[in-house]
């Protein structure tokens, strides 16, 4: 054990602890949270405009408080930057995160001084938990690389701004940042090829213990370092590399290839950030799922997927969830977000402990036929599948084709990278249409019913959705390809693509 993680360990013990007791009293502290909430939002325009004090109790906020997204939050954003105060929190936000919106174009996400320990504290938190729990803690003595966007930020009216990760770079601690990489000037490289070649130049003889990133992101990465070096394998470059972070994207669909470059199984923290707060993150490595936030500035709301957009959707707290029911994901935390859906979708698989999965996108489905195929069904039956056959999946994503130009019934459209294909394309397909007719009772009774034929799979090119994002701007650690869409928008550009 070096000198880092020896001194660290007792505090990462106490976090240790805490998580574990706090995690079995998450209503209690919620009920806490948004009386603290209620409180604070009193006198501000956002509380004055709602009827909010802090006797408010939570059936009447849900009257006074709609839920939202962000263009209906956004005229109050647009009066915090031209520099009101005491608009949707006290005094004025430290930060805004900047990221893209599908149809408001750049949101800019208010981080206060309250939220930010919420932010920053809980990987830190979820880190040390892990090192207690597993008593590997060489990678504090190590290198350790965090694949993030640019840590430049400019200034709106006083408050700094940028994308979260660059902001989360200006607040490693000092003890940490000797051990950080890449530099940062290397960071602020906004082209995305052009900062892996740079990382790759200044990590390649560091002994890394610590990786970080969005999955296909950290694979092009583990790429370029075995094209460059001539070694077979990841762990021959970095042999003290001991633990993989990741978030944003199911790593299950990515395991089996990024294990194939390391050359060993190599232990995972799964974490859930957004923007908008940091929602929950993997607590144990013998459980399955992500512990949920619940005493970190955030009162969660969670709404039935079946009654979003509904006019008024069934919102419940968290003493009201049901384990293996698909909710929509509605925060209130204290940056001035209320009633505010992030767009993601979550099933809860545990009680005290409150562990959760992400199950997909709000608008991220395939409903052309009623069927409303979300992404954790299409996630676990092409892993299903992939492992059965021994595939390595690189990317991939679904799509309805409802006037097929060859004729005949419309069907799902896969459009798969695979690593290498080395099986029989009929027999897998025919496997992976199984696999969705036992993940959707809807999806079933279409292929039963002669509404849709079976799925059909177009193999892509190597590097076929890399390319495509390059080509719509958006090859970098932030961004990735989403995994069904109920149109066409993303499959017509892949079709060029297609291995002929």
């Amino acid at each position: 054990m070096g000198w880092k993680s020896f001194i660290i360990k007792p505090f990462a013990k106490y976090i240790s602890n805490d998580i574990k007791k706090w995690s079995f009293r998450a209503v209690d502290h919620q009920h806490a949270i948004f009386k603290m909430l209620m409180k604070a939002v009193e006198n501000t325009a956002f509380g004055k405009d709602h009827h909010l004090t802090a006797t408010t109790t939570y059936d009447e906020f849900k009257k006074n408080v709609p839920l939202r997204e962000y263009e209906q939050l956004k005229p109050y954003i647009e009066r915090i930057k031209k520099g009101e105060k005491n608009v949707l929190w006290p005094n004025r936000p430290i930060y805004f995160a900047k990221t893209s919106g599908t149809t408001s174009g750049i949101k800019y996400i208010p981080i206060t001084k309250e939220s930010i320990p919420n932010h920053f504290n809980t990987a830190r938190n979820a880190l040390f938990n892990y090192f207690i729990e597993t008593g590997n803690g060489k990678w504090l003595d190590k290198k350790l690389i965090f694949l993030s966007g640019s840590p430049e930020l400019e200034n709106i009216n006083g408050i700094l701004t940028g994308r979260l990760s660059g902001i989360s770079n200006h607040m490693v601690p000092n003890w940490l940042k000797m051990n950080q990489l890449p530099s940062y000037k290397t960071n602020c490289i906004e082209d995305w090829e052009e900062k892996v070649e740079k990382i790759v130049k200044e990590t390649i003889h560091q002994p890394m213990g610590l990786i970080s990133g969005i999955p296909p992101w950290v694979q092009m990465y583990y790429e370029r370092l075995i094209a460059i070096t001539g070694k077979h394998y990841i762990k021959d470059i970095f042999p003290d590399y001991s633990i993989f972070v990741y978030g944003g994207v199911n790593f299950e669909p990515y395991r089996s290839k990024l294990e194939a470059l390391v050359g060993r199984k190599i232990d995972s923290v799964e974490t859930y950030p957004a923007s908008e707060g940091f929602i929950a993150f993997q607590d144990s490595q013998q459980s399955n799922g992500l512990l949920l936030n619940s005493n970190s500035g955030i009162f969660f709301e969670f709404v039935p997927v079946d009654e979003v957009f509904n006019e008024n959707p069934t919102r419940l707290s968290l003493e009201s969830i049901e384990i293996g029911v698909n909710y929509a994901l509605i925060i209130n935390n204290n940056a001035g977000l209320w009633g505010y859906s992030i767009g993601d979708t979550v099933q809860f698989i545990s009680k005290f402990p409150h562990r959760l999965l992400v199950t997909g996108r709000i608008k991220h489905f395939i409903s052309a036929f009623g069927e409303h195929v979300i992404g954790k069904e299409v996630e676990e039956a092409i892993l299903k599948v992939v492992q059965e056959f021994g595939e390595n999946i690189v990317e991939f994503t679904v799509a309805p084709n409802i006037n097929p130009i060859e004729g005949g019934m419309p069907y799902h459209e896969w459009f798969v990278e695979f690593d290498e294909f080395h099986s029989d394309l009929d027999l897998f397909t025919k496997h992976l249409d199984r696999e969705m007719t036992l993940q959707n009772i809807y999806y079933q009774d279409l292929i039963d019913g002669n509404i849709l034929q079976c799925l059909k799979i177009r193999l892509m090119q190597k590097d076929a959705f890399r390319n495509y994002m390059k080509s719509q701007g958006k090859l970098g650690s932030q961004n990735k390809v989403p995994r069904l869409s109920n149109d066409r928008k993303i499959a017509d550009d892949l079709v060029q693509y297609i291995i002929d």
